[in-house]
């Protein structure tokens, strides 16, 4: 597909596509509320697919160095001809760069594979507390947007002592922590650590990877609306203020995610799924990686 082609794309998605609605992040920044996860997605099979996210209207795409896919991401963003301004990309260092001058480094490898000169939100993509080197690596991050390079930075996987650590020390809040959240597995605590410092819930693996779809009161609420189980439990996200960032490689499921703006939960549809909860992880251990 030309760049040409994409653009006129763009054009006529623009047109039957509601606008994304924003969060204001605690330095001001707009953040997209949806975005579109590339965790898990093969390099080759990237460009394709975030291709088909920017033709769809999503404008906020996140990536991380250890999904290895940075470049392509950078491929599909050279090729869609939208100006820069217009986009929201998240990247994040991973645990084998921690440290002030390693971190430091690691953002500039992350931006030349992306071919971007800037990123909109750098985070912390895991803690490590057993090495005890994310306050080093932090303050990296508080250097490069102290210096102007990153307009806005976070954290991902940090749980309530990780964030009160980083405030212990003084410096910036965290504007965003992105954790596995999803309707059965809510991270109650984590969730309502952030928003007592001021910082945006973003849930990765906001779907559980499907495995809350078949749930029957998630069918019923989606027959009820004439949407899809995944768009009844990304609607639930947004309703409560998280940034979600739904990941499929199928461009009707793509587009689909993206259709949750003309219609609202029930205050008894919001509960009917938080009652979904129940122990233990649908993901993969964030020991390893996570999206």
């Amino acid at each position: 597909m030309t760049a040409h082609t994409r653009r006129q794309n763009e054009k006529e998605s623009a047109v039957n596509t509601p606008a994304i609605p924003t969060v204001t992040l605690n330095n001001g920044i707009e953040m997209p509320q949806l975005g579109y996860g590339v965790f898990q997605v093969p390099d080759a099979e990237t460009t394709d697919a975030v291709a088909a996210a920017l033709d769809a209207g999503y404008r906020s795409i996140d990536t991380a160095a250890v999904y290895g896919n940075e470049a392509g991401v950078g491929r599909a963003i050279a090729d869609s001809g939208i100006a820069r301004d217009e986009l929201f990309i998240t990247s994040k260092v991973w645990i084998s760069d921690h440290g002030f001058d390693a971190t430091l480094r690691a953002y500039d490898a992350s931006l030349e594979r992306l071919g971007l000169e800037s990123l909109d939100l750098y985070l912390i993509h895991w803690p490590t507390p057993a090495l005890a080197t994310y306050p080093e690596t932090w303050r990296a991050l508080e250097r490069l947007y102290a210096d102007g390079r990153v307009r806005a930075i976070g954290v991902s996987n940090f749980e309530p002592e990780h964030l009160e650590r980083l405030a212990s020390e003084g410096g910036v809040v965290p504007a965003v922590n992105q954790v596995e959240l999803h309707p059965a597995l809510q991270n109650r605590a984590v969730a309502a650590a952030n928003a007592q410092r001021g910082i945006i819930t973003e849930a990765w693996s906001p779907l559980a990877q499907g495995a809350v779809l078949g749930d029957g009161s998630v069918i019923e609420i989606a027959d009820r609306h004439g949407k899809t189980p995944a768009q009844i439990v990304l609607r639930w996200h947004l309703q409560q203020g998280r940034v979600v960032i739904p990941k499929s490689v199928t461009p009707a499921r793509i587009a689909e995610n993206l259709d949750v703006f003309g219609f609202e939960l029930s205050a008894d549809e919001l509960a009917a799924v938080d009652l979904l909860e129940r122990d233990g992880r649908t993901g993969p251990h964030p020991a390893e990686f996570n999206g």
